[in-house]
């Protein structure tokens, strides 16, 4: 666990001393900051591994520091907050936090949280700039923040549901995803359609990025699902 680095966002200094003393003893390395705009451009230009983010915080607000993270970084993100607000909730994980926690919180149910939250897996071949994340396999470059695509330079029009197969297959290349578990992300939770969608959504992607390209990126893993690899 040694090396993980997890950035504490948090103007109550109190609250940030107790969570830095729990969160070293169970062998993490802590940063603390309390104010919004100096985290976000931390967040920029350091490597953690994680962010515990107040709501509440000068200078930039924690819902929109989340949210400009979200477009240069996929870094797990706990939102901590007062407000018991079910709207708070949802904005927050709407904008692309992983987790939300409301104070006070028992300390041992905030561990498994970070634990849980690491154990995510983030993009291989993922570069972070102040520019826009990248993710990239050979010469297939997907742009999320600017919903851009491009093979061999040439740039790649995709219908939404094409863009979103696409970056969920990116973000775990060389995994294994199972009918079910695209369906689930792409297409809901609450998805009740053929699930013959997912092999024609695959078809399309394919027509338009391994047979326009001549170049193989989507591969079938019979019984299985599909999978995107080097």
């Amino acid at each position: 666990m040694t090396n993980t680095r997890i950035f504490i966002v948090e103007d109550e200094r109190r609250i940030a001393r107790f969570l830095q003393i729990e969160l070293e003893h169970e062998g993490y390395e802590t940063e603390t900051e309390e104010n919004g705009l100096r985290a976000f451009e931390r967040i920029a230009q350091e490597d953690y591994d994680l962010v515990l983010l107040d709501i509440m915080l000068p200078d930039m607000d924690g819902m929109t520091v989340c949210r400009k993270v979200r477009e240069i970084s996929d870094i797990p993100i706990i939102m901590l907050t007062a407000r018991d607000d079910v709207e708070d909730k949802v904005n927050g994980l709407d904008i692309g936090a992983d987790d939300y926690m409301t104070k006070p919180f028992a300390i041992q149910e905030l561990l498994a949280r970070v634990r849980n939250a690491l154990r995510k897996p983030r993009a291989d071949g993922r570069e972070v700039s102040l520019e826009g994340e990248k993710l990239q396999v050979r010469d297939l470059i997907m742009y999320p923040s600017r919903y851009e695509v491009r093979v061999k330079g040439e740039e790649v029009q995709l219908t939404k549901k094409e863009y979103s197969l696409l970056e969920y297959l990116l973000r775990n290349k060389r995994n294994v995803l199972t009918r079910d578990q695209i369906l689930q992300e792409v297409w809901g939770y609450d998805y009740t359609g053929d699930t013959n969608v997912v092999d024609v959504y695959i078809r399309y992607l394919r027509a338009k990025i391994d047979d326009h390209f001549d170049d193989k990126y989507i591969f079938t893993v019979r019984g299985v699902g599909y999978a995107i690899k080097d």
